[in-house]
């Protein structure tokens, strides 16, 4: 009895394996590709969410990554904004008087 029931676990063994296998083939074959898109994409996403420029200037950054690469993120975060914004200026800040 104790070798009927030894063969249907190796047989139970090897029919899951033959059928888990393939199901992890076919998952890891969807997520390392789609993995890399989002580590690809994870730079353009933070450039498109940060305050740190804006219009043209963004684009322009989203631009260099798409052709240059990850060379261009990290010079983002070096040099980005590369123009100064101006600053606000409020010409009746600091004239109030309370009399």
């Amino acid at each position: 009895m104790k070798l009927v029931t030894a063969l249907l676990l190796v047989a139970a063994v090897a029919l899951a394996l033959t059928v888990i296998v393939p199901v992890l083939g076919f998952v890891l074959a969807l997520a390392l590709p789609l993995g890399w898109l989002l580590i690809w994409l994870l730079p353009i996403l933070i450039i498109a969410c940060s305050d740190r420029t804006s219009g043209g200037e963004k684009l322009a950054w989203i631009l260099a990554i798409v052709f240059l690469s990850w060379f261009a993120w990290i010079f983002y975060f070096l040099l980005a904004p590369i123009s100064k914004r101006p600053r606000r200026r409020y010409p009746d800040y600091g004239s109030w008087r309370y009399d």
